[in-house]
């Protein structure tokens, strides 16, 4: 709870950015990555995007590979999995393992880095996005876009009290282990039982204390959203266009290239 992605979005200098700018770099770059066929594009993505993070947010480079290792896990497993169990023709290299001929062929090399490249493209232009915009702008820019306030006023009250509960759940946890309460499996089952119960009583009383505090405070069902104006610097808008170039030139001439 001490370092979540909205601290470091709070606190980066990117934080007082033009919104539609930033978004529109973080689909530039998923939609360029998704529609190549070359791993060379999304490859290019994620080492821009991860750039951008580091140098132009000063988000921590310890903190930034913490957060690309959480899914990089499962992401290698799959790699893996492609590149033995998909493409065909002749084979890189092969071997024998209880009686069954595993192996790795050019098309099933191809297809495995072409989707570690994806991901890893995908992950930065999101963790770019996370990490230099604070949750309540984006709902800002949701607005803007003229979606039903309902599901707006839904999302923020969900985000919200997300950190809320967890919290609360910590808390909790934290008094059941310096009680022994997780010392055995039984034990510990029982204890994730009553935290399970506690937590529902808790979201219980918390949503009537929100619809009181609402009520007292004049609430018309709908929450006012502030949206600064921030306009776009001339150096902003050249850096992203050179970007924009360098992406669509490699995509261009990287046309159904492949590495291997």
């Amino acid at each position: 709870m001490a370092h979540i992605l909205d601290d470091y979005a709070v606190l980066s200098p990117l934080r007082y950015k033009n919104n539609w700018l930033k978004i529109s770099i973080v689909t530039f770059g998923l939609l360029a990555g998704v529609s190549s066929n070359s791993p060379l594009v999304p490859f290019l993505v994620a080492i821009c995007m991860s750039f951008a993070t580091l140098y132009f947010a000063k988000i921590p480079i310890s903190f930034y590979f913490k957060l690309l290792a959480a899914p990089a896990s499962f992401v290698i497993v799959s790699v893996v999995i492609i590149a033995f169990f998909f493409g065909e023709g002749a084979k890189l290299f092969s071997f024998d393992i209880l009686g069954y001929t595993l192996g790795v062929s050019k098309a099933g090399l191809n297809m495995a880095l072409l989707v570690l490249a994806r991901t890893l493209g995908g992950m930065s232009c999101l963790f770019f996005l996370s990490l230099t915009t604070p949750m309540i702008e984006l709902f800002s820019v949701l607005k803007a876009t003229k979606l039903p306030d309902s599901f707006l006023e839904i999302a923020m009250m969900m985000y919200r009290y997300i950190f809320v509960f967890l919290d609360v759940a910590m808390g909790v946890k934290y008094a059941q282990s310096v009680r022994l309460g997780y010392k055995d499996f039984r034990t510990s089952f029982k204890s994730m039982v009553m935290l399970g119960t506690n937590l529902f009583i808790r979201s219980w009383e918390q949503g009537e204390k929100i619809f009181v505090s609402m009520n007292s405070r004049c609430y018309d069902g709908k929450l006012t959203i502030l949206d600064d104006k921030r306009p776009v610097k001339f150096s902003e808008l050249i850096l992203t266009l050179v970007y924009f170039a360098l992406v669509i030139l490699t995509f261009y001439f990287t046309r159904g290239a492949s590495v291997i």
